[in-house]
């Protein structure tokens, strides 16, 4: 069983900055994939970025140039740096851990993009 626990979410102004941290209870080398999801009121859960085992990146259209996803193998940790923060990336952030068979979510935490 993997536990992941999201931390760093919080109010921020637009054009601000927040870092969510997801620590996983388990060696993040055994996941194929790990990944950020956010899911906004009223709409779906949608891929923000993700990281894979040979450490390959990828990016929502949405988030390029602004986000970055990050590791940490030894602290079995997978971070979100989030730049430039718009309203509508107002949402609960959710790490995922892949592996070939399953995969897990954490609890979520809310970042909220507002004046």
């Amino acid at each position: 069983q993997v536990q992941l626990v999201e931390s760093g979410g919080g109010l921020v102004q637009p054009g601000g900055s927040l870092r969510l941290s997801c620590a996983a209870s388990v060696s993040i080398f055994s996941a194929n994939e790990m990944g950020w999801y956010r899911q906004a009121p009223g709409k779906e859960r949608e891929l923000v970025a993700s990281i894979a085992a040979l450490g390959r990146t990828g990016y929502a259209d949405s988030v390029k140039g602004r986000f970055t996803i990050s590791r940490d193998i030894a602290k079995n940790t997978a971070d979100l740096q989030m730049n430039s923060l718009k309203p509508e990336d107002t949402a609960v952030y959710y790490c995922n851990y892949k592996t070939f068979s399953r995969e897990y979510w954490g609890q979520g935490t809310q970042v909220t993009v507002s004046s």
